[in-house]
């Protein structure tokens, strides 16, 4: 039921209408584990009359099952839904509840304390206006409380209010509250934390939750709920901010309609104000704001809305309509910060796609320049982010966007990494600003080009990608090839795995790391091969799904021929020709393809040599048809 009003009873239809008025905060709770954040959110939940009869006689009942505090009601079990957590008596993932009072409605998120829930914390932080750090008085500020304050920090949640939590514990000790105020201010300080208030209460007795407490006649503050019935909310903010709109949807419904959709992310629009659309520049005037309801006079952050123009322009879903005054910046190369939430590790040089608005767009990290070490605030160096780790990177994308500083808007800053292969969301990240050298580079038009080349040669360029385990034959297949090309009269360049790292990449090693960025620069090369108008043969071993994929990307179509040469684990290691195999079998040689680092076998290759079954030159000649057969080179 909803907060308890004398409207319910006398006027219902008005009472609707006054709560469908009424402003919404995102809040989230944060802190250590058992610092008390669900019993807090339980108790905002009894004192604001959002429980049925029956949900508190099965959480009276809960109590007596799974209870922590005697024979009285344990608030937290109202919030602490999974199974685990009631056993273990702790917060696991992001729990959402909805409450009311008179003035305001409220979204609460009851955020996991455990480090190895950080992405969890972080998903429910990301929408927040306000963040409640629940403080333990008995233990004071914890390394895990310095941890969620920094992720605090990070996401831009720029209200923060430190609980000092089981003040009965203390004996409501208005000593211990400033000792707590007091380190805890010495500590947002460090971290850029500007706006905190500090409030002892006691969630399980009520204590300062909706009455000042008796108890602490010391305290001559807000209590929690009437400072978040107070607080300003981050849309009034963002109603002051430049105007920006991310295109979700353009609307067409007749030839004589065409509207542009999408929730206002910031600032104020009104008809005949002049916009730009990015990240194309082109120009208009708003011509009408439109909505279900009837045309508006004005449209304000987070309004869902239509706008038509007076202009004929050409804008897609993904686009950011943006005030003439102060448009939205464009690029295609920033510096972020990226929050890792996947249990395969993020590698440099990896394609994924990034998804800002409702823009997606291709993506690879160019660059970890160091990792956070959340606990103590220190950079350290990494050549790969972990599950729940946070870095600084620079990232890379295939085309320009649109986009402001993710600490201006968090709409148009924030974004998400998806993996290309399996569409799971891997990471989040906040856009910092655009490199520099984002605006300084630019493509250089020259008159010869890859046609011209090629046809000179009489063939197609193109990269025959050989791809295997170590001893399936790819180098000899891919030299036997060239001969023969060579033969023929045609131009070729034959990449060889083992020649390639004495001069190229001879500074990388064989981590998973060092393998992605030996295939990206290898495919880089490549790529200018293909301009040149050659016939290229690779011969790697090239294991991950992900990085072929970023080497096929590289070309235009028809350029990219995959060639699994499959070779058995079993016969590949009785050939053995190195030795590779009995030294990684002896642990002498680490991450090595097939023992104790996976090799991905392409599901879909254009060409697969099954080499027990073909002989060398076989082998040789299939690929030589293969060519003819996609008019690479003539019959």
């Amino acid at each position: 039921m909803a907060h308890v009003s004398d409207l319910i009873a006398t006027d219902i239809e008005q009472y609707l209408k006054a709560h469908e008025h009424k402003s919404l905060l995102r809040f989230i709770t944060c802190g250590s584990v058992d610092d008390g954040k669900s019993t807090l959110i339980g108790r905002l939940l009894y004192e604001s009359k959002m429980l049925f009869e029956d949900q508190l006689a099965a959480v009276e009942a809960d109590s007596k099952k799974f209870g922590t505090q005697g024979d009285q009601i344990d608030f937290a079990l109202l919030v602490d839904g999974l199974a685990a957590e009631r056993e273990q008596g702790i917060t696991i993932d992001v729990a959402y509840r909805f409450f009311s009072t008179d003035k305001r409605k409220f979204i609460v998120a009851d955020t996991p304390g455990h480090e190895q829930y950080t992405r969890n914390m972080v998903t429910g932080a990301s929408t927040a206006d306000v963040a409640i750090l629940m403080v333990d008085a008995r233990r004071g500020i914890l390394t895990q409380t310095r941890r969620h304050s920094y992720l605090v920090s990070l996401l831009g949640i720029r209200h923060i209010v430190v609980a000092i939590n089981k003040m009965d514990l203390v004996d409501y000790s208005e000593k211990v509250f400033r000792d707590i105020r007091e380190d805890y201010t010495a500590f947002a300080a460090q971290i850029g934390l500007e706006d905190v208030s500090f409030i002892p209460l006691s969630a399980f007795r009520g204590d300062n939750i909706i009455e000042p407490s008796s108890a602490m006649p010391w305290y001559h503050g807000s209590t929690l709920m009437a400072y978040l019935e107070t607080v300003e909310i981050d849309d009034a903010r963002m109603q002051r901010a430049p105007f920006r709109l991310p295109v979700q949807w353009v609307n067409r419904p007749n030839l004589d309609f065409r509207g542009f959709a999408g929730q206002v992310a910031s600032g104020v629009i009104r008809p005949g104000d002049r916009i730009r659309v990015q990240p194309s520049g082109r120009e208009s005037t708003v011509a009408r704001i439109v909505t279900h309801g009837g045309d508006l006079a004005q449209a304000v952050s987070g309004q869902s809305v239509t706008l038509t123009l007076a202009d004929e322009i050409d804008i897609s879903r993904g686009d950011v309509i943006s005030t003439v005054e102060a448009p939205a910046e464009v690029a295609d190369q920033f510096e972020t910060t990226l929050v890792w939430m996947h249990d395969e590790p993020m590698l440099p040089g990896r394609p994924y796609l990034l998804k800002i608005g409702a823009k997606t767009v291709a993506a690879t990290i160019t660059d970890i320049k160091y990792q956070v070490n959340v606990n103590t605030l220190e950079h350290v160096a990494a050549k790969k982010l972990e599950l729940n780790a946070i870095g600084v990177c620079n990232i890379s994308l295939d085309r320009p966007i649109a986009f402001d500083a993710y600490r201006d808007n968090r709409d148009t800053g924030g974004f998400i990494l998806v993996d290309r292969l399996s569409n799971n969301t891997v990471g989040a990240g906040l856009l910092h600003f655009a490199l520099r050298r984002a605006h300084n580079i630019h493509l250089q038009h020259v008159d010869v080009d890859k046609v011209a080349r090629a046809t000179q040669k009489h063939q197609k360029s193109c990269v025959l990608w050989f791809t295997g385990l170590s001893g399936a034959g790819k180098s000899s297949i891919a030299n036997l090839v060239e001969k023969k090309l060579h033969a023929l009269g045609h131009h070729t360049y034959l990449l060889d795995g083992d020649n390639v790292r004495h001069g190229l990449n001879k500074d990388l090693g064989f981590t998973d790391a060092d393998r992605v960025e030996n295939i990206r620069r290898v495919a880089e090369v490549a790529k200018l091969m293909v301009d040149a108008g050659l016939i290229v043969l690779t011969a790697f071993i090239s294991p991950f799904k992900s990085e072929r994929r970023m080497a096929r990307s590289l070309m235009g179509d028809d350029e990219f021929i995959e060639i699994f040469v499959d070779t058995p684990l079993e016969i590949a290691e009785q050939r053995d020709v190195k030795g590779l195999y009995k030294k990684a079998r002896r642990g002498e040689l680490k991450n090595f393809t097939g023992i104790d680092s996976p090799y991905e076998a392409p599901e879909n290759p254009e060409l697969r040599l099954t080499t027990p079954q073909l002989s060398l030159d076989a082998a040789a000649d299939a690929v030589i048809a293969t060519l003819r057969l996609r008019g690479v080179i003539a019959d």
